[in-house]
């Protein structure tokens, strides 16, 4: 097992879905298969308009042949593994690189940094993550709760270290939630999608929740395109199916609510979700189409 970085891009040929599969060439087997049960880093490299720099971690479950595309592989992620990083990990810091394994003996960028999977060591790893994960602005809770738990080319050797330090907050709950919360409450500006209100009380504490739109119980992954900011009493009715929303973000409400002229009262005025300012932390279709099927009361 070892830790990797996988390259992924917005506008990636590639069929990828970073929360779910990684899809890459055959000559990659033997990097990827080598983080099976381990973890790994998501990269935007630095040409991407608006880059992410390392943006998520999550953990390789398998590998499979990819049966649509003869010669291709996939990466399974393992669900409600993928977390997205609260603050985007640039790639060169105040510091220098923040991926240090790929300086060169003369102190210089190596060629690996054009890799598209390739090994991090656990110090790396861990700079990273902790980068990432770091609390610079903190969101104050609703609650007072406070303390409830691209160039793919070929061949490099994995890097065999085997520390273990930033694990567990990985694999906790109460952990990724606070991440989450942080990433989805951000990208809608701690405003309520379906209200449209912004409500902090004197302490600085939003209103808004963060709501996964396909459930961690059901392997929803803790990814802003599976979250949504919404007001306590909207966040009840989306969990039970009286509101969802279209694939084109129209806000509907189901036939089975008991007061929906109240309902229609609460919802913004032109009937449709406010949305994050940027594309790629909207709802994705997938998403939403999984809520409609399997909670939204029709």
């Amino acid at each position: 097992m070892a830790f990797g970085v996988f390259i992924h891009r917005t506008d990636s040929i590639y069929d990828d879905s970073p929360a779910e599969r990684y899809q890459f060439p055959s000559q990659y087997l033997g990097r990827v298969s080598a983080c099976i049960n381990d973890w790994i880093v998501y990269y935007e490299p630095v040409k991407v308009r608006n880059s992410r720099g390392y943006f998520a971690v999550a953990k390789v479950e398998r590998v499979i042949p990819d049966p649509q595309a003869p010669g291709m592989y996939i990466a399974m992620i393992e669900p409600g593994s993928y977390l997205e990083f609260a603050n985007p990990v640039s790639f060169s810091g105040p510091d220098g690189l923040v991926e240090r394994g790929l300086l060169n003996d003369a102190g210089k960028i190596s060629g690996r940094a054009q890799s598209a999977v390739r090994p991090i060591s656990p110090a790396d790893f861990n700079r990273i993550l902790d980068l990432g994960l770091e609390d610079r602005a903190p969101l104050l809770p609703r609650v007072d709760d406070l303390g409830s738990p691209f160039v793919r080319e070929d061949s490099i050797p994995f890097i065999a270290e085997q520390e273990r330090v930033r694990i567990p907050t990985l694999i906790s709950r109460v952990e990724r939630d606070r991440v989450f919360r942080r990433v989805v409450l951000r990208a809608y500006d701690e405003r309520c999608a379906i209200t449209g209100l912004k409500l902090i009380n004197g302490g600085g504490r939003a209103e808004a929740e963060a709501a996964h739109i396909r459930p961690v119980e059901a392997n929803g992954p803790d990814s802003v395109q599976n979250g949504i900011a919404l007001s306590g009493t909207v966040h009840w009715m989306f969990d039970r199916g009286l509101i969802s929303l279209s694939d084109d973000l129209d806000i509907m409400i189901s036939r089975q609510a008991n007061d929906t002229d109240s309902i229609t009262g609460l919802i913004n005025r032109s009937g449709r979700a406010n949305l994050p300012l940027r594309a790629i932390d909207r709802p994705h279709p997938h998403f939403l189409a999984w809520h409609r099927d399997n909670v939204f009361k029709q």
